[in-house]
């Protein structure tokens, strides 16, 4: 087999140059797009005490030393969500973020270690206002792209279409025939056995050990993801609590928080939350996080106290990350995420 050039090869960047372009035509119109609506741009820091706190996100770790030689370990973050939250809690009103975040763990042609995320807060309006945004992310995109179709592995969806909206419990009953919230108590916590017993019906197969969030997880994964955002795209919504450790419950069904995740042509773009601003039960959340990270991995991360005190003077606001690379994949047609990164990590 002949071993691919290298991405600096003359000829092989004339061939990627029209998608980079294009890149960043979308990152300059996606700027413009937010001033026009008063949003100021910040740049945090990427150096954490907490890379963050969720089960299944791997850091970069490091450490800083200082002059008199002490060391102190730090993390290259995963998001810019606690800086910019601490800076909700300072006054400020519409921000958003637009560089580089870090996840080990994750290559392939839906993840780069490092890639570009856009973040976006509005405080004291409702989760609702990010699923226009995003709806109006896919058609920015696609104009600047001139693209009239997004496409991915054979999907195909059209991104000036209204996107559908479709709650978690939806998608499971008509993706896997399983009744989720059945298996979800009033108070958040979950039945294991009995979503055991629901993939043994669907036909899906378990482990003995599988917890309710690896069963949870198996069921979007192999029935519900690939068939969302087809033909137009869609806003899961409603996650169950556990499902969900940064969005405050739903004051509709105390069982499901106010998470939704933006998928086209199969493919996750964007994650938003209402925020979550109490900040005894975030740091109860996280604790949950990382007894099961440490049950998955053998590991767990610091938890930010500067972050929690932040929290409980943030006010009622709602935020979302978007996956820009893998915007720009769908909007020119890319086959992997590599194909839209000017410099690529080495592999």
């Amino acid at each position: 087999m002949t071993e691919a050039s290298p991405w600096w090869t003359p000829h092989v960047h004339a061939d990627r140059r029209p998608r980079l372009m294009a890149r960043n035509r979308i990152a300059a119109a996606l700027r413009g797009w937010f001033a026009e609506r008063d949003f100021v741009e910040v740049t945090t820091a990427g150096l954490q005490i907490s890379p963050g706190n969720e089960a299944h996100l791997a850091a970069f770790a490091t450490e800083a030393i200082a002059t008199d030689g002490a060391r102190k370990p730090l993390y290259l973050h995963t998001s810019p969500e606690f800086a910019c939250k601490k800076l909700l809690a300072a006054g400020e009103k519409r921000l958003f973020s637009f560089g580089p975040v870090w996840r080990n763990r994750e290559r392939g042609p839906l993840h780069h270690p490092e890639f570009t995320m856009v973040e976006w807060y509005r405080a004291g309006e409702t989760y609702e206002s990010l699923m226009s945004d995003c709806a109006a992310f896919l058609k920015l995109a696609a104009e600047i792209a001139g693209s009239k179709r997004f496409t991915f592995r054979g999907r195909e969806a059209d991104p000036f279409a209204e996107p559908e909206r479709l709650t978690v419990a939806e998608a499971f009953s008509r993706h896997a025939g399983i009744d989720l919230l059945a298996t979800v108590s009033a108070d958040g916590s979950t039945d294991g056995a009995a979503l055991r017993a629901a993939l043994d019906g669907a036909g899906i197969r378990s482990a003995p050990d599988d917890s309710w969030a690896d069963l949870f997880s198996r069921v979007m994964v192999e029935r519900v993801e690939p068939n969302l955002g087809q033909g137009r795209a869609t806003v899961l919504c409603d996650y169950p609590v556990s499902e969900a450790a940064l969005a405050r419950p739903s004051a509709r069904d105390p069982r499901v928080a106010e998470r939704f995740e933006l998928y086209c042509c199969g493919v996750e773009l964007a994650n938003g939350f209402g925020e979550l601003t109490d900040a005894a039960e975030q740091r109860r959340r996280f604790g949950l996080e990382m007894d099961e990270k440490e049950r998955i991995y053998g590991e767990r991360y610091p938890i930010d106290d500067d972050f929690l005190a932040a929290l409980a003077v943030m006010p009622e606001a709602s935020g979302i990350a978007l996956g820009f690379d893998r915007l720009v994949m769908l909007a020119t047609g890319a086959a992997r995420i590599d194909d839209v990164i000017w410099t690529p990590v080495a592999e």
